[in-house]
């Protein structure tokens, strides 16, 4: 387990590097250059070429990189002259809000989808999971911007009982102060996932109620609640925990749409507003933290996977 443990640290610090080096690549192929797309097409020679040596662009490529990580390690994400702030200190005004949208639409998810799942394994090929096959496809192929309009016209206008706008705070603790106005964003971020999960599920389940220990625990006699609860559904989680950690990048591509839809003060409106304005540091800033909580999110899925798979730590510990 710790030989496996010490494998996968390894992959990700490689990824992490990797996706700095690709960040610092694609910061200094903008067209113009930083110092341009920072200042705009009105800067003359002598602003670009001040900027340049101020910020240390003027200096060899390998250089540059060097002193990029070194601010990276240090938190510094660079300076958005758009806010007239540090990114790290705008991101780290809006991450909380973004991560508690969703933490509570993943929460949601889960708990709505592994039960769909459930069903339509123990009836599959009948009429239940038949009608959760068909709301799920059509959730899945459904914008996400389309279906929060839905929610604000059905549940704000046509049935007023929730606010059609999220709650508005600068910080986390304003926000959750204002339960009513999380539903909305939160229920449409969580359809997509829900119809995803249902469906991973409900394949995983049906595989497993197929295996010969199944079989053994039905030969037993004990009752099919059992069975399916105990037994089944516990390597039917399997692919669930694994698909946690690898949908974050769809979590945040949702999560900027929902906030952008019902002004959500997170990082995704941030992110939108950036690309808006033409914002570079806080475009690449959010870029940047994302894939590493990416990266930390894959890393996690597999541990909490060998920690519950055996067959992971037995091929961990012959490695």
């Amino acid at each position: 387990m710790a030989r496996y443990l010490i494998t996968r640290l390894g992959q990700a610090l490689v990824i992490v590097v990797l996706v700095t080096m690709i960040t610092f690549v694609i910061l200094h192929l903008l067209p113009g250059g930083v110092a341009r797309a920072t200042l705009g097409k009105e800067a003359t020679l002598e602003q670009l070429a001040a900027f340049n040596r101020d910020m240390g662009y003027d200096r060899p490529w390998v250089q540059q990189y060097v002193m990029y990580v070194e601010r990276l390690l240090r938190g510094d994400l660079g300076y958005s002259f758009q806010l007239n702030q540090s990114v790290t200190e705008a991101i780290g005004q809006r991450l909380p809000k973004t991560t508690v949208l969703s933490l509570l639409s993943t929460l949601l998810a889960v708990v709505v989808a592994v039960p769909l799942g459930v069903v339509q394994a123990v009836r599959r090929n009948r009429w239940p999971d038949y009608a959760i096959t068909a709301l799920s496809l059509l959730a899945y192929a459904t914008p996400i911007f389309f279906m929060g309009l839905m929610m604000i016209i059905v549940f704000s206008q046509v049935w007023p009982i929730l606010p059609p706008e999220a709650p508005q705070g600068f910080t986390l603790g304003e926000v959750l102060a204002d339960p009513a106005g999380l539903v909305l964003p939160t229920v449409t971020l969580a359809i997509v996932t829900i119809a995803v999960y249902s469906r991973y599920v409900r394949s995983s389940m049906v595989d497993n109620l197929n295996e010969n220990y199944v079989r053994t625990a039905r030969a037993k006699g004990l009752p099919e609640g059992r069975v399916v609860g105990r037994h089944t559904l516990r390597n039917g989680l399997f692919p669930v925990i694994t698909l946690l950690g690898m949908y974050l990048p769809a979590l945040f591509s949702g999560a900027l749409v929902v906030e952008s839809l019902f002004n959500f003060p997170g990082m995704g409106q941030l992110f939108w507003q950036a690309a808006l304005k033409r914002d570079f540091p806080i475009l690449f800033g959010v870029t940047l933290i994302i894939a590493v909580a990416t990266v930390l999110g894959a890393l996690l899925a597999d541990l909490l996977y060998a920690a519950v798979d055996p067959r992971v730590r037995l091929r961990a510990g012959r490695a």
